[in-house]
């Protein structure tokens, strides 16, 4: 599916709200729980959520002024930064998170067409313009919604944010190593494939379940689907 900035832009406002009201839910005990990431607590996954809305909003300031200005000094500042966040105190994680996801809305609206339209470089240095800074916090503030493990299933996600997270994924993972799959939601008029490795004999595997399960299995969390023929659903290497 296509997705436009106006997609992009409500899916970040819908997310946000729903992981502003799951964290502000958790008090420190319930802040200091496991998550649904392996090793990481629910600290873990809020600081990154809120570090990574002033990251964006670096990208922002890049588009706004033409000065470049990347997300992270580094990879390590990026790790430092959640790690440290994690060791702070439940509330106050949840105001950083409220208000570097306010900041980073503020700075998006205040951008015209033509600034939107800026080159900038995300974390993984792929140039792309201001435009997909609004998917980039799409993604995250959805996915960890989930991760939080307050409740929040990909069920509860939106059909048409999931068929664009699925499109992304199966593009990245098609042009790495993997198993070939034929992925075919039950519930969706819609489907992917992934061809495999090159040179690697056998038939691609077809994998079965509604669109939420589908997103989950692509994106590497648990998931309920199944594969034809009475075989394991392939494991998939990381996504990100």
């Amino acid at each position: 599916m296509s997705r436009s900035l106006e997609d992009a832009r409500r899916w970040t406002q819908e997310g946000t709200d729903l992981v502003v009201r799951a964290a502000a839910g958790l008090d420190e005990s319930a802040y200091e729980a496991p998550s649904l990431l392996p090793g990481w607590s629910r600290k873990h996954v809020v600081a990154h959520v809120a570090a990574n809305a002033d990251a964006l909003a670096n990208l922002v300031h890049w588009a706004a002024t033409g000065t470049p200005t990347p997300m992270y000094a580094s990879p390590e500042e990026r790790a430092s930064g959640i790690r440290e966040g994690s060791r702070q105190p439940g509330a106050r994680l949840t105001e950083w998170l409220r208000l570097s996801a306010d900041a980073l809305g503020k700075a998006m609206d205040a951008l015209d067409e033509e600034q939107w339209r800026t080159p900038v470089r995300t974390a993984q240095r792929r140039t792309v313009p201001a435009t997909e800074v609004p998917w980039l916090r799409a993604r995250e503030v959805w996915v960890h919604a989930v991760d939080l493990g307050r409740g929040v299933a990909f069920g509860a996600l939106p059909a048409d944010f999931l068929t664009a997270l699925c499109d992304e994924i199966v593009a990245k993972r098609g042009s790495a190593p993997g198993p070939g799959l034929v992925l075919t939601p039950t519930d969706a008029p819609t489907g992917w494939s992934l061809p495999g490795e090159p040179g690697k004999p056998g038939e691609p595997v077809t994998v079965f379940g509604p669109l939420a399960e589908i997103t989950a299995y692509l994106s590497g969390r648990d998931h309920a689907t199944t594969a034809a023929g009475a075989v394991a659903v392939p494991a998939l290497p990381a996504w990100l």
